[in-house]
């Protein structure tokens, strides 16, 4: 894949719109599930940075059916936007941790006029083959695209461990080569500040990602919630955020070394501004976005710049 856009980087939205024709809009569907890492299958308490309510804080509520959620949302975003084409996003929590039977219900009630695309988010500790089969029938019967998105935050097994994240690498790396045989695209969420990852981190988290064929990453910066075991760290003081200038180096390092045929969904995230102590360093995300685009500009830096690692760096002078 080559970067046709005017961006020094994949942008998502233009991907969707070679890919369908036209701009795409994610539909947000919120289910009653929760996680093996809150109720003691393999963890207890979740990973010390999230919330009660999860990832989707703008969601509708879990109690409405997948029908219902997709028939507001699409309705709102068709009257706003003249939007034609969506994908439906499990987006909050782990979608694949629930009986395979109620998952392909949830799923094959997704599959109705103008959806394109599913995507799924989940953990890496949550992806089984008996699921993808699934996924990818209904992908050949009902003519839409998958996608899984993985939540990962690092390569650096030690911060997995601090952030009580209930998976090692072993475990992702098994996720992405399982999800490889089908073709879904794979998206991968990193947090390119966690307080215990350096640049050297950073870098791997591009070498890794691009190694495994990973199709697509998103990033987010860390923020703070209240009444979180990393919350209550952060009012403790133990430990500091990078400064907003380091987040931005660090996210442009990450794209240099990152392949260049690799999407990318964001460059950094939204997060509540209730119930939060530290959110994106008091900073609108469009204007930090807007900010690394400007500095990758200024320093003539664009994504792939430092892709060379790959294919026997060493041994490449003799072929």
């Amino acid at each position: 894949m080559t970067n046709t856009n005017d961006k020094r980087y994949n942008v998502y939205s233009q991907y969707l719109k070679r890919k369908y024709g036209e701009k795409v809009y994610k539909l947000p569907i919120n289910l009653p599930v929760t996680c093996p890492n809150r109720d003691g299958t393999t963890g207890c308490g979740g990973c010390i940075f999230c919330g009660e309510e999860g990832a989707g804080f703008e969601n509708l509520s879990n109690e409405l059916s997948v029908q219902h959620q997709i028939d507001r949302n699409m309705q709102y975003i068709r009257e706003k936007y003249n939007a034609h084409k969506f994908i439906a996003y499990f987006q909050n929590f782990t979608n694949t941790y629930l009986p395979l039977e109620d998952f392909k219900k949830y799923i094959l009630e997704a599959c109705r006029p103008n959806i394109v695309e599913i995507s799924i988010s989940t953990r890496p500790d949550c992806i089984n083959d008996a699921y993808l089969h699934f996924l990818n029938e209904v992908r050949k019967k009902q003519g839409v695209e998958i996608s899984i998105e993985l939540g990962l935050q690092t390569v650096n097994y030690h911060s997995l461990t601090k952030i009580n994240r209930g998976h090692s690498l072993a475990e992702f790396i098994d996720a992405v080569l399982r999800i490889n045989r089908f073709p879904f695209e794979t998206c991968v969420h990193l947090i390119l500040n966690l307080p215990w990852d350096t640049m050297e981190d950073v870098i791997e988290n591009a070498k890794v990602i691009s190694a495994l064929g990973v199709k697509q990453i998103k990033l987010h910066s860390l923020y703070i919630v209240k009444n979180t075991v990393m919350g209550e760290m952060y009012q403790k003081g133990d430990f500091s955020i990078v400064s907003l200038e380091e987040y931005i180096d660090r996210v442009i390092t990450f794209l240099e070394y990152l392949s260049p045929d690799i999407v990318v969904q964001r460059l950094i995230g939204r997060a509540p501004e209730e119930n939060t102590l530290f959110v994106n360093w008091n900073t609108s995300w469009w204007k930090i976005r807007d900010r690394i685009e400007e500095e990758m500009e200024h320093k003539d830096s664009r994504q792939g710049k430092k892709f060379d690692y790959l294919n026997g760096k060493a041994v490449k002078k003799w072929t």
